[in-house]
């Protein structure tokens, strides 16, 4: 593919450059090997580092419990004590918890790792969603306390008032939270498998020892159709006064979202 690709684009050049001007050929010519090489490299190591995500998650324990007849599957080696570039993650899950003494009590299981955290973020906004009181309680719960008011606003100027929000309204997207869930895209109404997953990476960014406080800051991307990029930045960080970790950063998952082209059925 990539000598097919090159042979294509050298006889363009060809017809773009009279025989007389080889010096200025030749230099435009090495240029574009060149940036196909690269290009070709760069997809290449993606592959590569997408099959050893995936082997790795194969490999890494998981976690089930359950609350009532709703369930939840934790896996993962995204892991608080050392960076590790390859890391993934993933939670499964059959429901989005009822009420907030759900929450609390998957927030306690989940929470103890850092790609757990992650994914009870898009629960957190779809509870906002349902009823701003007990999102609220969630969000406080979740997020690291210079966080709530941030996360807050946005979802205010996101979810607006509760009857505005429609699948027609391009700017308040109720559907927002389905976004970073398996098999949801614009195109099928951002209706996601079932049950509901959620797929993390390791984010190119290591982990950071905060300065001003005792923790330590870990990066990762939440994979989405909702976006042109489709890994979502968010940020966990656990600090030593407490067992479980926290949502430090996450505006990613509260910026528009492509328009929905189907009718979005809610989540359970």
């Amino acid at each position: 593919m990539k000598r097919k690709l090159f042979s294509v684009i050298t006889l363009s050049i060809l017809f773009l450059f009279p025989q007389d001007s080889n010096a200025q050929f030749n230099g435009l010519l090495n240029k574009v090997k060149s940036s196909v090489e690269k290009t070709a490299k760069e997809k290449g190591k993606q592959s590569v580092d997408n099959m050893v995500r995936k082997s790795n998650l194969k490999n890494s324990e998981k976690e089930e419990f359950h609350y009532g007849e709703h369930s939840y599957v934790l896996q993962g080696n995204i892991k608080v004590e050392a960076y590790n570039k390859h890391a993934a993650g993933r939670v499964t899950f059959t429901h989005i918890p009822s009420d907030y003494d759900e929450f609390e009590a998957v927030y306690q299981v989940l929470g103890k790792t850092p790609h757990g955290t992650a994914a009870m973020m898009p629960m957190a906004i779809e509870m906002y969603g349902r009823n701003r009181e007990v999102g609220e309680k969630c969000i406080r719960l979740l997020c690291y306390k210079s966080n709530v008011n941030t996360v807050l606003s946005l979802l205010i100027d996101k979810f607006g008032s509760q009857e505005s929000l429609s699948n027609d309204d391009g700017y308040h997207q109720r559907y927002l939270p389905a976004a970073v869930l398996e098999g949801a895209t614009p195109q099928n109404g951002y209706n996601p498998t079932e049950p509901y997953t959620v797929n993390m990476i390791a984010s190119v960014n290591k982990h950071q020892d905060m300065q001003l406080y005792d923790g330590r800051v870990m990066y990762i991307y939440i994979m989405g159709k909702g976006w042109d990029t489709e890994q979502r930045s968010i940020e966990i960080v656990k600090t030593s006064t407490s067992e479980l970790c926290q949502i430090f950063n996450c505006p990613a998952l509260l910026t528009q979202c492509k328009r929905i082209q189907g009718t979005w059925n809610g989540l359970k």
